[in-house]
């Protein structure tokens, strides 16, 4: 699979082959994009070109090094590995002198936010210092063969002290070694890190093309999809193709849909007992991370931020649920939805800090629903 099968993005692609080419491989890279765009899997071949014994500004995918680092193309049974060889009681000690690293090849290493257990996986997994030291050590080694690769995926979720360590390489980066950080926004980290990172924004690709890889896509485990499902999938994926060829629709649209009962509940300013009992019910899911969730409310409410502001013929980013977010947006105002994100801001930043979601969606739910507009405002028409 060489970088011309990669979909999207290809200015990326080809200033990557050009610096391969040139033989200036830069000690650091950021990817940073919305998840499913392809960051890991371009950070994977990166590393298979800048080891490969046959090409210089490609990959074969056949020698040695091609195919032992293409390994790391499926992640989890290697992560489902590490966590069963270190066991699944392990402490924080534990987890620390047995750090989660992925490595099929000895120059190419993927460093995955450390879930700690198998069977019951933390709520936020982090990438965590015994992961980094042990990077630091082995990033100043010579390579076995052309260059060391280091991938860190979640830079994001590294905790202040754990990216200082981090800095600290980036600081006196290594000739023969690239550390490669994956975020979802340059933001999400230290000005620091990112001011010594060459930069690449991964752009998402559009819902035809997303809907055209679905189609090509071969048949997996899952049941196969109608093409009204394809069609779903490419237009809540948004413009991701990881995620929508790894989406379970039926439960996407559920999510989204409770998601926006909470909404409808705070918006009607009565019946607390049930905003409440969604609220519990979504804080208190498995199916899906907090970030998954916020995520979700971020969207319904972009839509709601449009309709209410007047925009003309408003591309909605769940279209299936175009007819409920009319309704609500006849009930609210542009002001309610911009206390609501900005609500939803507050939880964002108060996750980090281990505050307890559900509290923070009831306050949230409860404020709403008291300063729910007495007027309806008129909307356009979605297209």
């Amino acid at each position: 699979m060489p970088f011309s099968d990669f979909h999207g993005n290809p200015r990326i692609v080809a200033a990557l082959r050009g610096a391969l080419r040139a033989g200036r491989v830069p000690h650091a890279l950021l990817f940073t994009g919305p998840r499913g765009l392809g960051k890991f899997t371009l950070a994977r071949m990166f590393a298979q070109a800048a080891n490969c014994e046959r090409m210089t500004d490609d990959f074969c995918g056949a020698c040695d090094p091609c195919t032992r680092i293409g390994l790391l193309a499926q992640p989890e049974p290697l992560i489902a590995q590490g966590l069963t060889e270190r066991g699944e009681s392990a402490d924080a000690s534990l987890v620390e002198r047995m750090p989660l690293i992925l490595q099929t090849h000895p120059d190419v290493w993927a460093l995955v936010p450390d879930p700690v257990r198998l069977r019951t996986p933390v709520a936020r997994p982090m990438l965590r210092i015994g992961q980094i030291r042990t990077m630091q050590r082995a990033a100043y080694f010579a390579p076995q063969g052309k260059r060391r690769v280091f991938i860190l995926d979640g830079a994001e979720s590294m905790r202040w002290d754990v990216a200082n360590v981090c800095l600290k390489i980036l600081e006196e980066p290594p000739e023969s070694s690239t550390l490669i950080l994956l975020a979802p926004s340059p933001t999400a980290l230290l000005l620091t890190i990112v001011s010594r990172c060459l930069q690449f924004h991964f752009a998402p690709l559009e819902t035809s093309e997303v809907e055209e890889l679905l189609r090509q896509q071969p048949p997996g485990e899952q049941p196969p999809r109608t093409p009204a499902d394809l069609k779903l999938a490419a237009q809540l994926s948004e413009g991701s193709p990881g995620l929508a060829m790894a989406m379970d629709v039926e439960a996407e649209m559920k999510l989204r849909r409770d998601a926006l009962r909470i909404l409808e509940c705070a918006a009607r300013g009565q019946g607390f007992a049930q905003l409440f009992a969604e609220t519990t019910a979504l804080a208190k899911s498995r199916d899906n991370s907090f970030d998954q969730q916020l995520a979700v409310f971020y969207m319904l409410l972009t839509d709601l931020l449009e309709l209410t502001a007047g925009v003309q013929q408003p591309l909605l980013r769940n279209p299936a649920l175009a007819r409920e977010l009319l309704a609500l947006s006849r009930a609210v105002d542009a002001p309610w939805v911009q206390r609501a994100i900005a609500g939803m801001d507050e939880m964002a930043a108060g996750a980090r800090r281990n505050l307890n979601r559900q509290l923070g969606l009831d306050a949230l739910a409860t404020e709403l629903a008291a300063s729910t507009p007495a007027r309806p405002s008129a909307t356009p028409r979605p297209r």
